[in-house]
């Protein structure tokens, strides 16, 4: 739920997000986070879900994964957040601390490729944020964790369409997912698995 200590620290990454973006600061320091209203979408797409476990790929500084833990913290469930970033994962652990979601969310850390076939859970919602070039890789390597009625959500589909144009065609014509692009924010890919 959205008490006082989630909106805090929400309030505070958006705040330096806009600070590191108006700095010019180069992607790779900055917090690479999802904008507020994806963040509303995710939060909306878990909270009425019973025991919802989730999968993020690419956790950054832990925005999104915030807003996917005050959701799962309604009904139950929990969010599995991959990093690989150092600095990034000490601002994630720390942040979610902060918001007082640790007994919603856990973090893996190191490179995706590694780590994610070595978990041995399935979940019901994959969020995957990561670089724009693996989300193919990451997406057959995570759909090995999904059963019919999963959900992937893909961001960035459309402000990075010369990258992802082809992840999104390739989710719509595979005919064991139901896929759409849904046009919020930098564009989001929503594919649930049928088969």
């Amino acid at each position: 739920m959205l008490d006082d200590r989630v909106r805090a620290v929400l309030g505070r990454l958006e705040r330096e997000d806009a600070d590191e973006r108006v700095r010019g600061l180069a992607p790779g320091d900055r917090s690479r986070q999802v904008t507020r209203s994806t963040g509303q979408f995710l939060f909306a797409f878990v909270a009425p879900q019973t025991d919802c476990e989730v999968l993020e790929i690419g956790g950054s500084r832990g925005y999104s994964t915030i807003w996917l833990a005050a959701g799962v913290r309604y009904l139950g469930g929990r969010v599995l957040s991959l990093e690989h970033d150092p600095k990034k994962i000490a601002a994630w652990r720390t942040n979610i601390a902060d918001a007082g979601l640790e007994d919603w969310a856990d973090l893996v850390e190191g490179d995706a490729f590694e780590t994610l076939p070595a978990i041995d859970d399935v979940f019901d919602l994959v969020f995957l944020d990561a670089e724009k070039e693996d989300y193919e890789r990451l997406f057959d390597l995570a759909r090995q964790k999904l059963e019919p009625a999963a959900v992937v959500i893909a961001d960035n589909v459309l402000s990075h369409e010369e990258t992802l144009g082809t992840y999104s065609r390739a989710r719509q014509a595979d005919e064991t997912l139901e896929s759409v692009t849904v046009p919020l924010d930098r564009g989001l890919e929503l594919s649930v698995v049928l088969r």
